[in-house]
């Protein structure tokens, strides 16, 4: 069942694939994204993200023939902003979301940024210690940022 994780080997999780989101893949990204987020982007908006914001790269994570994660990156000029991170429910704890985070910065350093910036919900720990380990340090508050619950974002930056 789409949306599940069935039980997956230390092999496939080596024959993980990272590459750039396509408009074929917006079907299969809205499965993760409906997994990961309370209130998650509509499909118009990947669609437009795709194909109108030329500051937009989109990566999807693949073990065999579904996805199971993807991340949005802003590159503009010297700095770079994560718009999404998401690994589909049952996938998590793998470490898929840290290997494609490495991916995403990695690509960014390579794009010219000097910093990358993000928003994580105050609430949410578990994001909050992976973007500490891969050396986000706290930069600010957004106050009631969440339009759902009016939670504040904790703004994150890394210098590359």
């Amino acid at each position: 069942m789409a949306g599940q994780a069935e039980a997956i080997t230390v092999e496939q999780l080596n024959t993980m694939r990272i590459r750039v989101m396509t408009m074929e893949d917006i079907d299969q990204v809205m499965i993760v994204e409906h997994s990961a987020f309370e209130v998650p982007w509509s499909k118009n908006a990947f669609i437009s993200e795709l194909a109108n914001n030329h500051f937009a790269t989109y990566f999807v994570v693949e073990l065999g023939a579904q996805i199971v994660g993807y991340c949005g990156i802003w590159v503009i000029v010297d700095e770079a902003h994560i718009t999404n991170l998401a690994v589909l429910g049952g996938y998590r704890g793998m470490k898929i979301g840290e290997t494609l985070l490495r991916h995403v910065l990695l690509y960014a350093q390579q794009k010219g940024s000097r910093t990358v910036s993000l928003e994580v919900r105050i609430g949410n720990d578990i994001a909050k210690s992976l973007y500490r380990k891969l050396g986000f340090r706290s930069g600010g508050i957004r106050k009631n940022y969440y339009s759902n619950n009016q939670e504040d974002a904790l703004v994150m930056w890394v210098r590359l």
